[in-house]
């Protein structure tokens, strides 16, 4: 076997670009979202500005020490999956040794990047942060819904930025996170939806494998309970009117979802799955207007 040439600096930087999926910045939205809602509430619509931008950087580089681990943990399946065999991992292009430095050194930062706030519970909850993030990708080898695991991980930042306002992380913190875990769900399964076929071969566990033909119907179940849930929180806290117009919003971005995953087209499936970045920003928009005063 011919030895591959060797890459220049320049274009393993890129290799390492889209290991990190930072030119696919879906999954950093999807994860600003619920990290945004948390710090919003968890502050009664005025966050401090330091702690806002640890957590903006931080959940960056998170993300993509997520992609990586998640990379590696499925380096010998992704060459088997036709959206996943050009990865830089599965192609080749990066080394497994290259990757675990790579993961290790952006998890290193994202927790030193929270050490100047000077919170033990913060602290405590990255590592676990950390935990959920790595352990993640490996949960598709035995878990009927993985995507369940996945908003629970994708929806960490949330306690996280109550314990940073707050140094506590009350009930509302963990309703509002579980509000995440169904729209995770939701997501998710149409992310997988499109890669069904080649999971069921290589014997990859997914919730769109798990819910067989009754897929569609689940996806739209979860949206509701997302929904259902952030309205109660809405409720419970008090917030004015213009956040059940941002749900409302939310609940016409998936409504249009259905439209798109109905006929379980590949490629509308993950037009769905993308344009959830318009659920989150209607939830979000809705809670920045329904915690201001002047709509009392």
């Amino acid at each position: 076997m011919m030895n591959r040439p060797a890459l220049t600096f320049k274009e393993r930087l890129t290799e390492y670009e889209k290991l990190m999926r930072l030119d696919k910045p879906i999954g950093i939205l999807l994860l600003a979202w619920p990290t945004l809602w948390g710090l919003w509430l968890s502050s009664i619509g005025s966050p401090d500005f330091i702690v806002l931008w640890v957590f903006v950087i931080g959940l960056v580089l998170m993300r993509s020490a997520g992609c990586v681990v998640n990379d590696y943990a499925d380096r010998k399946f992704d060459p088997h999956v036709e959206r996943t065999k050009n990865r830089p991992l599965a192609a080749g292009r990066v080394s497994e040794k290259e990757a675990l430095i790579l993961a290790a050194a952006l998890a290193l930062s994202a927790f030193v990047l929270i050490l100047p706030l000077k919170n033990l519970l913060l602290i405590e909850l990255s590592v676990a942060a950390a935990f959920l993030a790595a352990s993640y990708p490996y949960t598709k080898r035995f878990l009927a819904i993985p995507q369940a695991y996945l908003g629970i991980a994708f929806g960490f930042g949330i306690p996280m930025a109550y314990a940073a306002h707050l140094d506590a992380v009350p009930p509302i913190a963990w309703l509002l996170m579980a509000a995440n875990v169904f729209w995770a769900v939701a997501y998710d399964t149409e992310y997988a939806m499109v890669d069904r076929a080649d999971d069921m071969k290589i014997g990859i566990k997914t919730s769109a494998i798990t819910f067989g033909r009754y897929d569609v119907m689940a996806v739209m179940i979860c949206y509701g309970i997302t929904l259902a849930l952030l309205g109660l929180v809405g409720w419970k806290l008090h917030l004015y009117w213009p956040y059940y117009l941002g749900l409302a919003a939310a609940a016409g971005v998936a409504g249009y979802h259905y439209t798109l995953i109905r006929a379980r087209d590949p490629a509308r499936c993950f037009k769905a799955f993308l344009h959830n970045n318009w659920f989150g920003a209607a939830v979000f928009a809705g809670m920045i207007a329904g915690l201001s005063p002047r709509f009392q």
